[in-house]
């Protein structure tokens, strides 16, 4: 006879408790994750219970309630992206504390909610790391998962990163030159346009701003992306 599991966070915090391992935390540290709340438990782990429990608007508030690395994780894949409300993300992204956290909840949720290119704009001139972090995760994320909208609010979102990269903080930098990236990945338009502000970070006065733009204009200018370009644009004729 099956026995269905009923799911509250006590349950899916033993469930992880269950799979800790030494080598998670110490894997951690090699990627500038910081350990102090987390139980030690592999990604593949995390998603393979999100899978055993579907989506959860209220566990999910009860997992990130409870602060610890893994369960947080884990509410970025059971909440309802659909019940996500503004105030909500507000509040989860003011409690972001590290980019590992702050990347998976933009992934996996909150580029799927009705809020995201608002957000996107919102957080953009947050002080906070981790916050405005989150501006251009979130941008980064919706390049990919984002089939829907067109060029212009990329363009928009190409506009706040010439604003913002010069910020020094390498959390911060490494997520603007992630989402001018993938921004000049999503087709040839976007692509050309990406290299302009590329171009233009490049030579920049801001040692912040050329790095952002020199790395992203030696991808995207590549050989292998351009003929990946080429070929999509064939496909979609």
């Amino acid at each position: 006879m099956s026995h269905t599991v009923t799911w509250d966070a006590p349950a899916a915090l033993d469930w992880l408790a269950r799979r800790s391992r030494k080598a998670n935390i110490d894997a951690m540290a090699r990627y500038a994750i910081p350990s102090e709340h987390a139980l030690g438990v592999a990604m593949r782990d995390v998603q393979a219970l999100a899978k055993q429990i579907g989506r959860d608007h209220a566990l999910a508030a009860s997992l990130w309630k409870s602060g610890v690395y893994e369960a947080r994780l884990l509410a970025a894949y059971v909440e309802d992206p659909n019940l996500v409300s503004p105030a909500q993300m507000d509040r989860w992204c003011r409690q972001f504390g590290n980019w590992a956290v702050c990347d998976t909840v933009c992934f996996a949720l909150f580029d799927r909610t009705p809020h995201a290119w608002t957000k996107v704009r919102a957080w953009a001139g947050r002080r906070a790391e981790f916050e405005k972090r989150a501006a251009f995760a979130l941008l980064w994320a919706l390049t990919v998962h984002d089939k829907r909208s067109g060029d212009e609010a990329f363009l928009q979102g190409l506009a706040l990163i010439r604003r913002e990269a010069d910020d020094d903080r390498p959390f911060v930098k490494k997520a603007v030159n992630m989402a001018l990236r993938a921004t000049g990945k999503r087709n040839a338009a976007l692509n050309r346009a990406a290299l302009d502000v590329a171009r233009e970070l490049a030579a920049s006065e801001s040692p912040h701003a050329r790095w952002v733009g020199k790395d992203a204009l030696r991808e995207l200018s590549s050989a292998s992306v351009q003929r990946r370009l080429r070929a999509r644009s064939k496909r979609t004729a």
